[in-house]
């Protein structure tokens, strides 16, 4: 089969590289990609938000399927229009793609659904933030209810800090769910889903704070690690059990059917599993350390989910290794990036045995790969064990500079050291 893979980033590489994996796959265009994915395989300058634009180039590349990497496309209704255009797509349509475009609704559908998550309010002025606030109580939660790339999300025991975002978002015209805070290690896991069932793959952790030890503002991601030797046995079914398959039945009932990834963001605590957010699409930097470790074909997976036709009780292959990738990103990142930096030692990193390297914020010009983005490069190695995982990714992050590069050093690394512990149950 022809594949299109939409969206500029990181997971898109490792998309298309598992992709190229697949022997059904005989071809895989990506628009409108960046340097790293141009170097293995066709890139078209297209506006990937543009629904109009997508469906041109996909009726011009006569593909056999389109997959819809990032949210902003989802959210646009650019799967809506090429599924009226005839083509399977794996990505949900911009109704079903609103359990991520607005928390709020996520809420609702949790709700129906009887989904466990974090107890929350709806506010849109001053008034109603202060009473959700003196409500919860610290640590205070605050998240955009929009899109905002992962880094809409405030978590601070400050609480002039929490109110500051809070009217931040209210001066945009926006609106923002408070939260009460939920205890216990988070956990991501990608839900497949082709309307109707439910095929989960490896959970995974990742890490949203810019820098080590959790400290500094949101980012979108600046590493992840699978699979996770700490979760209790049966976590992943209970997650399929009480969050994916009841939120899937749910928005079916509803008339918009979620086809494509529903990534769960959860958290282990005290009370037992939680959810602390969906996405409608895979996350990134996890993608990369999961999809690494896949070692059944993709193109085949998603083409089934696109169809309706992916089978429920299937067993999905998976590399018995772990996987770490670590996000090198630019400086001033997760502000205002700096671009426009000469990258050396990509070619040295992806050299070293069981390393390589997907781009994101990368373009390619006559002085060679330059940065073009907040998170440049993530550096993923497969190792036989966290340690061995943790030590081959940071061996391709030292090969890798370019002035103002920073990346975090402790992916993975309470992990590695069992230093990660569920809750008591209360």
């Amino acid at each position: 089969m022809k594949v299109l893979v939409l969206g500029p980033g990181g997971r898109e590489h490792a998309i298309i590289r598992v992709l190229q994996r697949d022997p059904s796959v005989t071809e895989v265009h990506s628009a409108p990609g960046n340097a790293g994915i141009a170097a293995h395989a066709p890139v078209h300058a297209i506006d990937a938000n543009n629904p109009l634009e997508a469906v041109e180039l996909a009726q011009e590349l006569a593909v056999d399927l389109v997959v819809v990497g990032p949210e902003a496309p989802l959210v646009a209704g650019v799967s809506d229009a090429l599924r009226d255009a005839g083509f399977p797509v794996f990505g949900p349509s911009k109704p079903a793609a609103l359990l991520e475009g607005s928390k709020a609704f996520a809420k609702e559908v949790m709700a129906a659904a009887g989904v466990p998550t974090a107890l929350a309010r709806v506010a849109g002025t001053t008034e109603e933030a202060e009473s959700a606030l003196a409500a919860f109580g610290a640590p205070y939660v605050v998240k955009d209810d929009g899109l905002a790339a992962g880094k809409g999300v405030i978590v601070t025991e400050d609480y002039d800090e929490a109110l500051a975002h809070a009217e931040t978002c209210f001066a945009t015209g926006g609106t923002v769910v408070i939260e009460e805070y939920l205890d216990g290690p988070e956990v991501s896991l990608f839900v497949l889903s082709d309307g109707t069932n439910c095929v989960p793959l490896s959970p995974a952790q990742d890490f949203k704070r810019i820098f080590d030890e959790d400290r500094g503002p949101n980012t979108g991601g600046m590493g992840a690690y699978t699979p996770l030797p700490w979760l209790p046995e049966g976590f992943v079914e209970e997650v399929i059990q009480r969050v994916a398959a009841p939120t899937i039945a749910e928005m079916n009932h509803r008339g918009t059917p979620f086809v494509g990834v529903l990534y769960c963001g959860l958290a282990a605590t005290s009370r037992g599993i939680r959810v602390i957010e969906f996405n409608a699409r895979f996350g990134d930097p996890e993608t990369q350390a999961v999809l690494t470790r896949l070692k059944t074909p993709l193109g085949g997976l998603l083409l089934a989910a696109a169809k309706g036709e992916l089978p429920a009780d299937i067993e999905l292959d998976w590399d018995p290794r772990t996987a770490v990738d670590v996000v090198m990103a630019a400086e001033n990142y997760p502000d205002t990036p700096r671009r426009g930096d000469v990258i050396t030692g990509i070619e040295a990193a992806n050299a070293l045995e069981g390393v390589h390297v997907d781009h994101a914020g990368t373009v390619s010009t006559d002085r060679g790969i330059e940065t073009a983005g907040g998170r440049v490069l993530a550096v993923v190695a497969l190792g036989e064990d966290l340690a061995d995982a943790r030590e081959r990714a940071y061996s391709g992050v030292a090969a890798i500079s370019w002035e103002g590069a920073q990346n975090r050093s402790d992916i993975a690394l309470a992990a590695a050291e069992n230093r990660i512990t569920i809750p008591t149950p209360l």
